[in-house]
């Protein structure tokens, strides 16, 4: 019985011993170069190339540009503020929000809508407080109904660890305090 894997097509795709044994002879042969390929390869060899170097100087660049960019905007609206502020009111409620990272949070009437008795507002001002001491103190002014300042900052983004609001209160003043 014959070789099952034998066929009598020549196959493309692997060289024979033959040709091997051909490519072998052929290196092996001096190759004869004329003075004009003798100088252009002396040149060649002899010259640093400058395109791959100022490739990769591009590339790098370009990518520590575009960190740079992506780094400096992430700070303008993530931390730092683009309003500082206040606002004076009647606090209505503090409460602590969170599972893990907790905040207070915090909803207060704008003076301006207690003025304004004519239209019906939907809801007041709310802010976060990210200290236990401030929020102490707006509890104990959301007791006694007396007027605030609340000084605040806000940002243009909000993190969800930071609270729910992208105002950050960072003092309380009640009416009559300095």
């Amino acid at each position: 019985m014959g070789n099952l894997f034998s066929d009598k097509y020549d196959d493309h795709f692997y060289s024979s011993k033959k040709d091997e044994e051909e490519q072998k002879k052929k290196e092996q042969q001096p190759v004869e170069e004329t003075p004009e390929e003798r100088e252009e390869r002396e040149l060649r060899e002899l010259t640093y190339d400058r395109s791959s170097k100022r490739k990769r100087i591009l590339i790098i660049g370009g990518v520590v540009l575009l960190v740079l960019g992506v780094s400096i905007a992430l700070w303008l609206r993530y931390f730092h503020p683009y309003i500082v502020s206040e606002e004076r009111g009647v606090i209505l409620k503090v409460q602590s929000e969170g599972t893990i990272l907790k905040t207070y949070e915090v909803q207060m009437i704008s003076e301006k809508y207690i003025a304004d008795t004519v239209r019906a507002y939907k809801s007041g001002f709310e802010f976060t407080i990210k200290s236990d001491s401030l929020a102490a103190k707006a509890s104990r002014l959301q007791s006694t109904g007396r007027r605030v300042t609340v000084k605040y900052e806000e940002f243009k983004g909000m993190l969800p660890w930071r609270g729910e609001t992208n105002r950050f209160a960072t003092d309380i003043i009640a009416d009559g305090e300095y």
